[in-house]
């Protein structure tokens, strides 16, 4: 391989991973596919607020789009009955009920508390589609949902345990 195929490799990958990147956060869709404008939510703070009301790791998932590393979350092994909410907003997200064990190393669920609990977006970042979920309330980065998971819905709801927070039912 010569120097310019491979130097014309790269601008084609790197401009490949720029235009996914620009289009994964381009816009916000919702459920039904209709758009929303990533930067408008019922729960808005300033990029200063996000970074004093949360932890650097919950900063750095829910508003710079991160990943947890696999297996670091202790909500994996949560197993009591109760609601899962959004970290930065409280937005309640996920029941016990649906949640399940992926293998994958992330908190999974089969489906989302309600139909206007979550947003959606496509995510071409790694070149393969996927679809982004965000918190509906402040646009928070939460995970991926993908079509492997258990029925009813065939769903699996791969989620950062940073993202949530778990809130047990009362006894």
């Amino acid at each position: 391989m010569n120097r310019r195929v491979f130097l014309s490799g790269v601008l084609v990958i790197g401009t490949t991973l720029a235009t996914g990147t620009a289009m994964a956060f381009d816009l916000f869709k919702n459920k039904d596919g209709a758009g929303k404008k990533a930067d408008s939510f019922p729960y808005e703070l300033t990029d200063e607020q996000w970074k004093q009301k949360l932890t650097p790791e919950e900063y750095r998932v829910l508003r710079k789009n991160g990943t947890e590393r696999a297996g670091t979350s202790p909500l994996n092994n949560e197993k009591r009955e109760g609601v899962f909410h959004c970290a930065g907003c409280d937005h309640p997200l996920f029941s016990s009920e649906h949640k399940f064990d992926s293998g994958t190393g992330w908190p999974s669920f089969f489906k989302p508390i309600n139909d206007e609990a979550l947003g959606y977006s496509s995510d071409l970042v790694l070149l393969v589609p996927r679809t982004e979920e965000h918190c509906a309330n402040c646009g928070g980065h939460l995970g991926h949902v993908f079509d492997d998971g258990p029925q009813p819905t065939g769903k699996r709801h791969c989620i950062n345990g940073v993202a949530l927070d778990f809130k047990p039912a009362q006894a």
